[in-house]
């Protein structure tokens, strides 16, 4: 045991766990291993997922298949281990007036064996399971009436733990043992408030303290939830002043090119090329970006719009707008189709005009790749359209003044880090990706990112029409994508590819392909094949057979779910549709509508779907707008799935949940914007332990800044 007297007050959570009386080093070694628990400080912000009301024990009577978690008292009955090997396990019964049920543990037999006694008066709290009909706790909390006595709060929390730490004694009763030691030993200095005064007033927070203790040991359920407010608004507010800071650091500090002037290049295309007017949408969107790239500072710009609002034509004009400042621009898109169409879409429009496009991917041949590198760098080339090959080394460039990435959610953060060393001065940078993003998540995981969204669709688009119909409605199905034809249209058919599942995928998409040919013969008709295991150059082929309208169907697994951009494309069949996310379908989706026929997008799905299935089909059905998707995606899939926040840890929440606690972060988002408008270095005295926290918390920088 060390002595805490002669610590700073702050010092104390960062002593190391095996410090901790009823700790020492070997339980030290397993909460590291099994927990992630390295400090105090680490073992305070272990949280529990729930509260058990001691106060309140049901009867074994009461006990339903609509049972989740219960409290039980009785009588133990007689202890018998049963089984060898892994199926060895330790049986007994608990009985109350009502009746009897059976527990059992796989793990710590010995441990419980020897500290059980069958007779005596226990209490028991799990989760209910079924064994042959009837019910019962596996691995149940289990305690003595005896152990109970000097409790003080009715509500006991329950910690996550693990087989292994059951094993050595340090199950969730153990940890609240723990957690207690280690609050008796905390005071109100040991855990100083940072949030100004102004705004723990303002929102009613109770001291952090306070808000510690009654998170683990709360005396009611009043003072859990104020506990549990505190902490949540205190983890959003730390988010949102820190990607704050960041993005105004990065506005003063930043230099970036200049883009001073409109140019006779930008002005002769959008007055006498531009094929439509641009919607009000698009044109907010520009004023943005000419205002960011005349400034002197780098534009990091987050541009999202929906399937088929028209980010292409803003992209373009943003490169017309370097081109007549003197700079070259590079497009990044993540498949060789992609830019394949890109290239072929921006040399048609521009023909004509003193501004050259060329294409690099992983399939241009060395001679031409060579004269293209030597033409990036002595800036004969204004616009470059690629794949990933565009970041690799020998690729320099004159004088680079835009990247725009396509479709940001397919390139990993190390690939797009690498674009910021192909220019001295830094370029102005585009993120566009027709994932919409929930709004909450935008404030939260890209709030260090200016954010341009294109809420409007061009005129003259009508909305995809979206059925669902069940597998014995094939016929029909099939029969409606012959009308279509009829008329001169062309359909997809999706099949999933779940890695799980692989090997069973192709052999349904290789049935599914085999079973549309019998029902389109050739010669009437034509079958296009794309798939993850084809040599790229066959898959390049069928494609573009699609693409030229040699084929009428395209049977394919989610390979063409991002920009290829067919408007001739009407019917999109999806197969076994309940296997597929919201925001999949929404972009499967997407591939039709591009012209100005009606579209129609058919689920197909298997006749029994489960509760969530149900809810993606639904949405599907009932609109088109892909933010309100992507909200209800969050919704079902949680935040850390999407816009890869996952690998980058920016959502890495303890307590707050952006889907569940909107209520929260919007007065978080508010109290932050406030402070910063007010002090956006953190200046002011009265913010220096704001200051500090933060800087405690350096390890948490966005890697958003590189977009």
């Amino acid at each position: 045991m060390v002595s805490f007297m002669n610590r700073t007050s702050t010092e104390i959570l960062s002593s190391p766990i095996e410090y901790l009386k009823g700790v020492g080093p070997q339980r030290a070694s397993i909460l590291r291993k099994e927990l992630g628990i390295d400090t105090f400080r680490d073992l305070l912000e272990l949280y529990p997922y729930r509260h058990i009301d001691k106060s309140h024990t049901s009867s074994i009577s009461e006990i339903s298949p609509e049972t989740d978690f219960i409290l039980i008292a009785g009588t133990l009955g007689s202890l018998q281990i049963l089984g060898l090997g892994k199926s060895k396990r330790l049986v007994s019964t608990l009985k109350d007036a009502s009746g009897t049920i059976q527990m059992v543990w796989f793990q710590g037999i010995s441990w419980m064996e020897k500290n059980l006694h069958p007779g005596f008066r226990y209490r028991a709290y799990g989760r209910i399971g079924y064994f042959n009909g009837e019910p019962q706790l596996t691995h149940p909390e289990i305690e003595g009436f005896d152990e109970i006595k000097g409790d003080t709060s009715p509500l006991e929390p329950i910690y996550p733990s693990t087989e292994k730490l059951k094993s050595r004694s340090l199950g969730g009763r153990q940890i609240a043992k723990l957690t207690r030691q280690l609050l008796s030993q905390l005071q109100e200095k040991n855990l100083p408030e940072f949030i100004p005064l102004e705004i723990t007033n303002k929102n009613e927070l109770i001291s952090r303290f306070k808000a510690f203790q009654s998170i683990h040991f709360p005396s009611t359920v009043k003072a859990y939830h104020q506990a549990l407010f505190r902490l949540k608004f205190e983890e959003l507010f730390l988010n949102q002043v820190r990607t704050g800071m960041i993005k105004t650091q990065r506005q003063k500090q930043s230099r970036g090119v200049i883009f001073s002037q409109v140019g006779p290049i930008f002005n002769d295309f959008y007055s006498k090329v531009l094929p439509f007017e641009l919607t009000g949408a698009q044109k907010r969107v520009l004023k943005e970006i000419r205002q960011d790239t005349a400034t002197g500072h780098q534009m990091n710009r987050l541009l999202q719009g929906d399937v088929g609002s028209g980010k292409t034509m803003v992209a373009l004009l943003t490169i017309l707008l370097a081109v007549d400042n003197g700079f070259q621009s590079c497009l990044v898109a993540p498949t060789e189709i992609l830019s394949n169409q890109h290239a072929a879409n921006f040399s048609e429009m521009l023909e004509g005009l003193p501004v050259t496009v060329k294409m690099l991917t992983g399939s241009v041949k060395s001679a031409t790749r060579r004269k293209i590198l030597e033409e990036l760098a002595n800036g004969s080339v204004q616009i470059l359209i690629g794949t990933h090959a565009v970041l690799e080394d020998p690729v320099l460039f004159k004088n680079l003044g835009l990247a725009i990435i396509d479709e940001q959610h397919r390139f990993g953060v190390a690939q797009r880090a690498r674009i910021w060393k192909k220019a001295q001065i830094p370029h102005h940078v585009l993120v566009m990706t027709a994932t919409p993003i929930p709004r909450t998540l935008a404030m939260t995981a890209y709030n260090d990112l200016d954010y341009s969204v294109i809420d409007e669709l061009p005129p003259g688009r009508q909305p995809v029409r979206t059925v669902q119909r069940y597998e014995y409605n094939r016929p029909k199905v099939m029969d409606f994508i012959k009308e279509e034809i009829k008329k001169g249209r062309q359909a997809y058919v999706i099949f999933p590819l779940i890695e799980e599942s692989e090997k069973l995928d192709y052999e349904n998409l290789m049935k599914g392909y085999e079973n549309l040919k019998a029902y389109f013969p050739e010669p009437a008709y034509y079958v296009s094949m794309v798939h993850g295991r084809q040599k790229q150059e066959v898959r390049e082929t069928n494609m573009k057979r699609f693409i030229s309208g040699d084929t009428q169907i395209m049977v394919a697994t989610t390979v063409i779910e991002v920009g290829v951009h067919i408007s001739n494309a009407t019917v999109m069949v999806v197969e076994s549709a309940e296997k597929f996310g919201l925001s999949q379908l929404h972009q499967l989706r997407g591939r039709v509508g591009r012209g100005a026929d009606q579209s129609y997008c058919i689920l197909v799905t298997g006749n029994k779907l489960g509760t969530e299935a149900k809810e993606r089909i639904r949405i599907m059905c009932e609109t088109t707008d892909g933010f309100r998707i992507a909200e209800k995606d969050m919704e079902l899939r949680g935040p850390g799935d999407i816009a890869g926040t996952r690998q980058s840890g920016l959502l890495d929440f303890k307590l707050s949940d952006i889907v569940l606690d909107r209520d929260i972060l919007q007065k978080a988002v508010k109290a932050a914007s406030e402070l910063l408008e007010k002090d956006p270095d953190l200046d002011l005295p009265i913010h220096n332990g704001l200051r500090q926290q933060l800087v405690h918390e350096k390890g948490k920088t966005p890697w958003s800044r590189i977009s």
